[in-house]
């Protein structure tokens, strides 16, 4: 039984930060998650939702692959209709089912996703293969924050093509936030998912790039960008854009990171409401066997914003 007199037990945020609380002055690294798990027990902190909403009218499915399906299976009662009809199978409920494909909504690619088993023989193999995503561990998808803004006039956009996000950028966010510490969660702010609406507006957030090329892509990071972020000992890079990978070539920069042991979030939302540093990002997939990847929920923890700092999120202009 514990001692009340000694006070409540820590939580998971006291526990973290006493797990890395050094008897030496901290690393870097260290000094950074330590400020990062503080952010939980601070007055004020706000915890906000990065996850895009599912519905068969958004477009919420990658533009070549299974459509989402979400339909009733069982009715409070019978409830006759020409094209909806609702049946009451199983008792006086309501349940629905989903069709879904891996990468539908916000969700994480697993390194399996671009890369083979190592014994495949094909282009690219290797032991990242065997990585599935019941097989990435969450603490890979939990961490402080890095969010770079990328412009909304990058150039080499065209119909069917993403402008390209460059080492430039990363390098002009380290001088004005400072280095990216390794385990760091960058997050690359494109506003792409201002294109995600229902009905016909929203095939310009993914179908016109990719499919007809009627409209330019969204930005995507290169190679070396993301060479470099791995170097410096990231391992979890999400963006707001519906991929990673270009609309064009998608293929290099997945294959590139996913090779090394990286993870994707792709298609978050409300990136606007973060800061450049100081938020704790977590996403949670579903626990899918052998998946390459997962949908599921991403959020921030927000530190407090001083009175004196206070004022209107940052927003992109449609």
């Amino acid at each position: 039984m514990p001692d009340e007199a000694a006070g409540p037990e820590p939580g998971p945020a006291s526990a973290q930060a006493q797990a890395i609380a050094p008897t030496q002055p901290p690393t870097p690294a260290q000094a950074q998650a330590l400020a990062s798990a503080h952010v939980f027990a601070m007055p004020g902190t706000r915890l906000v939702d990065l996850t895009l909403l599912l519905a068969e009218e958004l477009p919420c499915w990658w533009s070549t692959h299974m459509p989402y399906q979400h339909k009733t299976f069982n009715y409070f009662a019978d409830r006759p209709d020409q094209a909806t009809p609702l049946l009451c199978r199983a008792g006086p409920y309501q349940t629905r089912w989903m069709l879904i494909d891996e990468h539908t909504g916000t969700h994480v690619d697993a390194p399996a996703h671009f890369v083979p088993p190592a014994d495949s023989g094909l282009p690219n193999a290797g032991g990242q293969g065997a990585v599935t995503i019941d097989r990435v561990p969450l603490d890979q998808l939990a961490g402080p924050a890095a969010v770079i803004d990328v412009p909304d006039d990058l150039p080499g956009a065209a119909p069917g093509i993403s402008p390209v996000i460059t080492p430039a950028l990363l390098h002009e966010h380290e001088r004005q936030h400072g280095a990216i510490e390794p385990d760091t969660i960058v997050l690359f702010r494109t506003g792409w998912d201002r294109h995600y609406r229902a009905g016909a507006e929203g095939a310009r957030y993914c179908f016109d790039a990719l499919v007809t090329r009627t409209a330019p892509g969204w930005p995507a990071p290169e190679v070396p960008i993301m060479t470099e972020l791995l170097d410096r000992g990231v391992r979890c890079v999400g963006t707001d854009a519906p991929s990673m990978g270009s609309s064009h070539d998608g293929a290099p920069v997945h294959v590139a990171a996913l090779s090394r042991g990286a993870v994707f979030v792709e298609a978050l939302s409300g990136l606007h409401q973060l800061p450049a540093r100081g938020a704790y990002f977590l996403f949670a997939p579903l626990n899918v066997a052998r998946g390459t990847g997962a949908p599921g929920r991403a959020m921030a923890w927000l530190p407090p914003v001083p009175a004196s700092q206070a004022g209107p999120n940052r927003v992109r202009q449609a």
